[in-house]
């Protein structure tokens, strides 16, 4: 018996130093387009669920049908979510196809029957998955909007979406807000910056010099340095008669 728990003592002890080892070499791909082996992804999955399940066992979900929660978290959720989780009319984004693993799909998901593991993952995010923590800079009642409307979404069409996007405040969360700029462009056929798109687009020539045109020939003129006017020409007579010109 001790000679069998001394082997594999042993042998754990090697398979790990073998692991480091292989890891330390550079052997591990932490590339974002090479997917996990099965197994790992399977591992890690669990030890995600797990672990959410646990921290959002006593969390108390307050109501999530009213109106105005709901509206606020249509405004949240357009600016700071739809390029990783999708909406109503948009079926796709560059950005949610090069993330591994792969966001989820909320238009189908929503809460996924567990709004309290929805709540908890918002504020705390996730390690290395792209999601964010969000409490950091949103306090939990606005969290709570972000629920009530995902709670929503898998039953809203487009139109439906749009018009709660619209009636809301916008990317609004009692402070710290940052501009949003949503890479994939434009929801549905909505033009760019057009309100409720959540879209921030920034003009590289916004910081144009306003002091353009004649004003700025006349700072230009006005700021360079100044240089002393000619002196006439002095023509002169040399011996042989002939008169000669030099300029100064």
């Amino acid at each position: 018996m001790k000679r069998t728990i001394a082997t594999l003592v042993a042998a754990g002890v090697a398979g790990s130093a073998a692991l480091l080892a292989g890891a330390y070499v550079g052997l591990v791909n932490v590339g974002a387009d090479d997917p996990h082996f099965p197994a790992v992804h399977a591992f890690l999955a669990m030890a995600r669920d797990r672990s959410i399940a646990v921290r959002a066992k006593h969390i108390e979900v307050p109501r999530l049908d009213d109106e105005a929660l709901i509206r606020a978290g249509a405004g949240n959720y357009d600016a700071m979510c739809v390029g990783c989780h999708l909406a109503p009319g948009v079926a796709q984004t560059e950005l949610g196809q090069a993330l591994y693993p792969a966001p989820p799909n909320l238009t189908e998901t929503g809460v996924d029957g567990n709004p309290a593991a929805a709540f908890w993952v918002i504020k705390h995010g996730i390690k290395a998955t792209g999601m964010p923590a969000w409490g950091k800079s949103m306090a939990d009642e606005y969290i709570w909007g972000m629920v009530a409307f995902l709670n929503e979404l898998p039953r809203m069409d487009v139109e439906r979406y749009r018009a709660l996007v619209a009636s809301s405040a916008g990317h609004r969360h009692g402070g710290g807000e940052s501009p949003m700029h949503n890479h994939e462009g434009p929801h549905g056929d909505e033009q760019p910056g057009h309100p409720g798109t959540g879209d921030v687009h920034h003009d590289s020539m916004a910081a144009e010099d306003h002091h353009g045109g004649a004003a700025a020939d006349a700072d230009a003129a006005h700021s360079a340095p100044q240089q002393a006017p000619k002196a006439a020409p002095t023509p002169h007579t040399h011996s042989d008669g002939k008169q000669h010109v030099h300029e100064s």
